[in-house]
């Protein structure tokens, strides 16, 4: 048997890209102090995320858009760098080049000293974020030194078919890299009563007990424009049981486990994958109304 020591961020990240850079050795230092194999950093780590959901590239008043960076630039090469032997995730604005022009992802990326071992595009994007970033176009595992992992970037993990898609591909730990911020439609005064609040933990929870795996939930935190942000950072255990926590403030949710005798064990007599009856699934009318 194996242990894996598990750690999920919550924290801040703004526009200041070489703040975060300084910021980030700290971060990483103290979880390798407390012995982490894999640090699950925010979405949007490096170059922060969008102001206003509705109008993301409003400014300069409204902030504009996140500075973007490209996969094989100085920015993600200094991550691989504080990163050592230690798997690293952390969210980026990604820019791309395709067809001749510029585009932008909000990406999330793994890396070990080794460079980078896997690489996610957001796939649904909420509201107007399309205004800002170009959807990715599928879910991937890979393999690390910690077993075989997958990403999500926040609005994913509202989907059973995101998840779905990397357990059955073979990953033992979802990562899911969020910039969650609390409801802007139906403020409450208190983080805990917020109905984004419930919704972050609740999704949180069903990935990791519908696919019997282990879950590693980061989420930035404080303001950025007219966004506050949940924290809540966690590892979720694969009956779906919050195993370690940060609430609404910034630290580290951290948490050791045998992680694939855990899913093996969880999977034993009732396992979610193998029971599934697929010619049960077809798509109704309204599958994409």
């Amino acid at each position: 048997m194996t242990a894996v020591t598990m750690a999920a961020v919550a924290a801040h990240f703004g526009r200041d890209i070489e703040r975060t850079l300084l910021k980030l050795p700290g971060i990483v230092d103290r979880a390798r102090e407390r012995g982490a194999d894999l640090l699950v950093l925010p979405d949007a780590t490096i170059g922060g995320y969008l102001h206003d959901l509705y109008h993301p590239g409003a400014g300069p008043d409204g902030g504009g858009l996140p500075p973007a960076v490209d996969l094989d630039g100085p920015e993600v090469a200094a991550v691989v760098a504080m990163a050592g032997d230690m798997v690293v995730c952390f969210g980026i604005a990604e820019r791309a080049v395709q067809g001749g022009r510029e585009v932008r992802y909000n990406t999330a990326l793994a890396v070990h000293g080794d460079g980078v071992l896997g690489v996610h595009r957001k796939v649904h994007l909420p509201l107007a974020e399309n205004e800002a970033y170009r959807a990715g176009t599928g879910f991937t595992a890979f393999d690390t030194p910690v077993g075989r992992v997958g990403m999500l970037i926040d609005f994913d993990k509202t989907f059973p078919e995101s998840a779905r898609t990397l357990a059955l591909d073979g990953a033992v730990v979802l990562a899911c890299l969020s910039a969650w911020p609390a409801s802007v439609t139906d403020r409450s005064d208190r983080i805990r009563n917020d109905r984004q609040a419930h919704l972050f933990d609740l999704y949180d929870c069903a990935r990791a007990a519908e696919n019997q795996l282990y879950l590693v939930s980061s989420n930035q935190t404080g303001v950025l424009g007219g966004l506050r942000f949940l924290g809540q950072a966690k590892v979720v255990d694969p009956a779906g049981e919050i195993v370690a926590k940060t609430w609404a403030k910034g630290g580290l949710a951290v948490a050791t486990a045998d992680v694939l005798h855990d899913v093996t064990r969880a999977r034993r007599t009732m396992h979610h994958l193998r029971d599934r009856v697929v010619d049960a699934y077809g798509l109704g009318p309204y599958a994409h109304a």
